[in-house]
């Protein structure tokens, strides 16, 4: 039985690609039980899925090569809760502004996203979030080659943004946003952040994944 705290929950790691070791020590020592999803057979009996920071075309082709995506796809449609970070936002996304040739994601969750939206890995950085609905503190987040949220649905709740200031300007024909872009957002059961907590010892996001969206 899934405990009030998250103790219980067994949650799955998209296991194909990614900072897999990362999330599965966080949901451990947080008291979840875990479970490397590989095949759709692994999704029976989840009470939730993460998926890791990695490289989401690798993620694309692999689940769709080993006949994972179809089956990810009906859980989320389902309502597994599902918690995207970096390049699992990318996964989430129903729309991506900038793909690689033929790139497709799980979907489910109503942003446009763009990938390497802060540019390169040596433009990587470090910065602290305020993200009171998951944390009273401020939120460590590192930022690898991540996705920023360009659009985001009416039933997007943006729980932490950063200045637009800070996208590389994109040359895929999409105007830069003014003011902030969005890098945490929830919409009911799927919650995913541009960042990768699972790497700086913040468990503020993994926390509220267990405690307040699988639920």
């Amino acid at each position: 039985m899934t405990g009030r705290d998250g103790t219980g929950s067994l949650v799955g790691v998209f296991a194909l690609q990614g900072d897999v070791a990362e999330h599965v020590r966080v949901l451990t020592a947080l008291g979840a039980g875990v479970r490397l999803v590989r095949s759709a057979a692994d999704l029976a009996g989840l009470d939730g899925l993460v998926i890791p920071g990695g490289e989401s075309s690798v993620m694309d082709k692999l689940s769709r090569l080993l006949g994972v995506a179809p089956a990810i796809r009906q859980a989320i449609g389902e309502g597994l809760p599902v918690y995207g970070t970096c390049a699992g936002m990318i996964m989430l996304a129903e729309s991506i502004a900038n793909p690689i040739a033929g790139q497709q994601s799980f979907g489910g969750l109503d942003i446009t996203v763009q990938r390497n939206a802060f540019g390169s890995q040596v433009e990587s950085f470090e910065t602290a979030l305020e993200v009171p609905e998951v944390s009273g503190d401020l939120v460590h987040a590192v930022f690898i080659r991540a996705p920023a949220v360009l659009r985001a649905g009416p039933d997007v709740r943006v729980l932490a943004s950063v200045p637009a200031s800070r996208l590389e300007e994109p040359d895929f024909g999409t105007d830069v946003p003014a003011g902030d872009v969005p890098v945490a957002v929830r919409q009911d059961r799927l919650l995913a952040t541009s960042f990768h907590p699972e790497v700086t010892g913040d468990w503020s996001f993994h926390r509220y994944f267990l405690e307040h969206v699988i639920r």
